[in-house]
């Protein structure tokens, strides 16, 4: 198995975990503070990485703005926008629209990525798969009154935002140590995080720290951000940026199958039909070079075997 194909793996188990802990946290915590809190334990835990391995900071400003940039829209405005409207949307009609991630990822790959062209098998793969979460979620997905209106139109514009930071990593920093880009992201996206929280939620002394929401914020910027990122942008280089982005399909059935085995949540028929058309729909997307295949197979089964010597 190709070493891209590995990681994809470990990250959809990582952040199909996530989930979990963060439900746990935001039971204590408030949305924007959490978030602060599990970015600023992930810039602790990448500092010493980076200073240990001794990466080359980069020389062109360029390379800075491109940092500072996609750090803003992947850590504050995406991840910033996604927790406010989790209180006013269940957590399934999130990732029914955040699903949309990997249709605006091919989109602007299409525009700026001359390899990564959008084609027709590709697009319906990805709503093939975001179908699926819709059925996972089917009973979730209500939509009442304006303000959830607006968290869902805020769901979908995080999505566009992340899938264009996406694609300017893979098209400007391809170069950039992952490490080192990772920290320097959400260094820019954790101090706008810090100033929205203490403004909106107040001081974070007079929370509830209880053990397993400080876990969570552990967990969630160790495991769930520092490596996470860092494991992400490599993948980036190595593989088609829209196919890491159908990461986003995977994860919500990952989590669900994290409950049904942890927390001894039920089994239904909408998870089954559900995965079966996410699993489907990356099959489409990831496999549709058929014609490929069905050469390789030839060549294999019409080669004449070799005489035992």
């Amino acid at each position: 198995m190709r070493k891209p194909v590995v990681v994809w793996l470990i990250l959809s188990l990582i952040w199909g975990s996530t989930w979990l802990f963060i439900k746990v946290g935001l039971e204590d915590l408030e949305p924007f503070t959490f978030a602060a809190f599990r970015f600023m334990v992930a810039v602790l835990a990448l500092l010493p990485v980076v200073i240990v391995r001794r990466v080359q900071l980069p020389r062109d400003a360029a390379d800075w703005w491109l940092m500072i940039v996609t750090g803003f829209l992947t850590f504050t405005v995406t991840y910033g926008l996604v927790f406010w409207a989790e209180q006013h949307i269940s957590s399934g009609l999130a990732a029914l629209l955040f699903g949309t991630f990997p249709l605006f990822g091919l989109l602007i790959a299409h525009l700026h990525l001359p390899s990564e062209r959008m084609t027709l098998t590709k697009v319906l793969g990805v709503v093939l798969g975001i179908g699926g979460i819709g059925l996972v979620f089917s009973n979730e997905l209500a939509v009442t009154g304006t303000v959830a209106l607006w968290g869902c139109i805020a769901i979908v514009a995080a999505a566009a935002c992340s899938a264009y930071a996406d694609v300017l990593i893979k098209l400007r920093g391809g170069h950039l140590d992952s490490s080192l880009l990772t920290l320097v992201q959400m260094i820019a996206g954790l101090i706008p995080l810090i100033l929205i929280g203490t403004a909106l939620e107040g001081d974070p002394r007079n929370f509830t720290w209880t053990p397993l929401a400080v876990f969570s914020i552990f967990y969630l910027g160790v495991i769930g951000s520092a490596l996470a990122f860092v494991l992400f942008y490599w993948l980036i280089k190595h593989m088609e940026v829209t196919k890491t982005m159908l990461l986003t399909l995977v994860t919500p059935l990952v989590a669900v199958s994290l409950g049904v085995v942890l927390l001894d949540e039920p089994l239904t028929w909408r998870t089954t039909a559900g995965g079966t058309a996410i699993l489907a729909g990356l099959a489409l997307t990831v496999w549709q070079g058929t014609a490929e295949l069905r050469k390789r197979a030839a060549f294999w089964l019409t080669k004449k075997p070799r005489a035992v010597q």
